[in-house]
């Protein structure tokens, strides 16, 4: 017992040893490669004075919260809340999966948005990049599409309300180039509230026929006794089959997208 007990001593030591060394050299090597290697974060006009850490830690700060920001000021919200309502007014539980409609409703966001993009990038984008605009006129300049495509599907209540709240103090607004003076903090969470009441609203009309279904399957059962059937069960293949005969998918589609024309 004596002999295996220091033997596992040894051996303990050795690999203590060899790692020991590994870490050491490994160490020494990252220190070599380090001193070769030397980071520099340039301004965006590229004249080589280096950025602050002011300016480093309000980069990553607009790069955490871009998508979040680019997903509530486009068509993403309502689209992808009238497809949950969908598939909950189906009564298919997981299909279609989550990946599936999240990833539909971003390549329709992509289609609807498309032209708004278009011009951020040749109004906004390409003359900041050309040097010819600066970075506040630049942002100026893409802030324009984006209000107007805000603004054309928000509701005037939405944004009284907002204004309401806020207490902006602005002259009388008769048209829609007075309400483009008004600034994103207003606009923005006006055109979120607008586009969850059409979402819902669009999710109440697709639960109409649905509900139907489920009423006349329901009161079938039981006029015929079949008390013990779930309902749900027996009516979700005629859900399924009225949906696929009228050409569900299709006319949800074309309403969700000239909704935003």
């Amino acid at each position: 017992m004596d002999k295996v007990r220091k033997m596992g001593l040894r051996m303990a030591r050795c690999f203590a040893g060899v790692s020991a060394w590994v870490m050491v050299s490994g160490v020494c090597r990252m220190n070599a490669y380090a001193s070769d290697v030397s980071l520099t974060l340039q301004g965006a006009s590229g004249s080589g004075k280096p950025m602050d850490m002011l300016d480093i830690m309000f980069l990553f700060l607009f790069l955490a919260v871009v998508p979040s920001l680019l997903i509530m000021m486009t068509s993403f919200t309502r689209i992808v809340i009238v497809l949950s309502f969908l598939r909950n007014a189906l009564g298919t539980q997981q299909s279609p999966p989550n990946q599936v409609l999240v990833g539909l409703a971003l390549f329709l966001t992509m289609f609807i948005m498309q032209p708004v993009f278009s011009e951020i990038n040749t109004t906004a984008y390409e003359p900041y990049k050309a040097e010819t605009m600066t970075r506040e006129e630049a942002f100026d300049a893409a802030q324009k599409p984006m209000k107007e495509f805000m603004l054309k599907q928000t509701e005037k209540k939405s944004l009284d309300l907002f204004l309401s709240i806020s207490r902006t103090e602005l002259p009388e607004i008769n048209s829609q180039e007075d309400y483009m003076q008004l600034g994103l903090s207003v606009i923005v969470p006006s055109f979120i509230l607008s586009e969850l009441n059409k979402a819902f609203t669009m999710g109440f009309l697709i639960f109409i026929p649905f509900l139907i279904i489920d009423m006349v399957v329901s009161s079938t059962l039981m006029s015929m006794g079949m008390v013990m059937l779930p309902p749900t069960m027996i009516a979700l293949p005629f859900k399924i089959m009225m949906f696929v005969l009228v050409d569900g998918w299709n006319l949800v589609i074309k309403t969700l997208v000239q909704g935003f024309r």
